[in-house]
């Protein structure tokens, strides 16, 4: 069931609250899919999904092979029946503030704060579309 981006019911919004681990799609330069678990924060206000990682992993590549408009990409969580999928342009920021933000965001949802990582970069969803099933 589509979901609006940026006014979620409280239940779809609970659902991104709570611990899950998450798989983000990306595509890889040959147009085949590219899937790996990753933690997830939803943000509706701001119309935004981030992933904290590292900035030599596969993901990454993927999203700045895409070229400086970003790639299409999928975020998704599943819990028995309960699934969510969001949707939406990925860009790779390095800026100490928003990673920085992103860490804090992610150590909020997720109970702990990663160890720190010189190579850490975000990277940043701006959201199209919310799917899901609660």
């Amino acid at each position: 069931m589509a979901t609006d981006v940026r006014d979620p019911s409280p239940e779809y919004l609970a659902f991104w609250r709570e611990y899950h681990l998450c798989t983000l799609t990306t595509m890889r330069p040959d147009g085949t899919p590219h899937v790996t678990p990753v933690g997830v924060t939803y943000d509706p206000e701001a119309g935004l999904a981030r992933v904290i990682t590292g900035k030599h992993r596969t993901k990454v590549a993927n999203i700045l092979a895409a070229g400086p408009q970003g790639a299409p990409v999928a975020v998704c969580q599943v819990e028995g029946r309960r699934w969510a999928t969001l949707e939406g342009r990925a860009v790779v920021r390095t800026e100490p503030e928003l990673v920085a933000d992103a860490v804090s965001r992610y150590a909020e949802r997720y109970g702990r704060t990663p160890s720190p990582n010189p190579d850490r970069v975000l990277i940043e969803i701006t959201l199209d579309r919310a799917l899901g099933r609660g």
